[in-house]
């Protein structure tokens, strides 16, 4: 694909963006540069390969549901000076 002045100002004026004319002339050998890669990838043959939509294996990260002792009203309350009733208090809420 041949990239030009014209191209680039094309692609610029759909993404909305105000390209001056240095900036045009920088990205015209980059864009050139990065279509070419892709035209790399384009011969290579993927004609027996299955398409993958999730390259990272995913897993389960959660850990098993196991029961155990839990703290007792006195304990969770030990490390708090904010507590009425054996509760904690919070502020007001209207």
């Amino acid at each position: 694909m041949k990239v030009d002045e014209k191209l680039i100002r094309h692609v610029a004026e759909v993404a909305r963006l105000n390209l001056s004319d240095g900036e045009i002339k920088e990205f015209l050998p980059q864009l050139q540069e990065i279509l070419n890669s892709f035209s790399e990838l384009d011969k290579v043959d993927t004609g027996g390969l299955k398409p993958s939509f999730q390259p990272v294996l995913l897993k389960d990260a959660l850990r098993e549901d196991i029961e155990e002792e839990c703290l007792s009203k006195e304990e969770a309350l030990a490390n708090t000076s904010h507590k009425k009733d054996g509760y904690f208090r919070g502020p007001k809420a209207v």
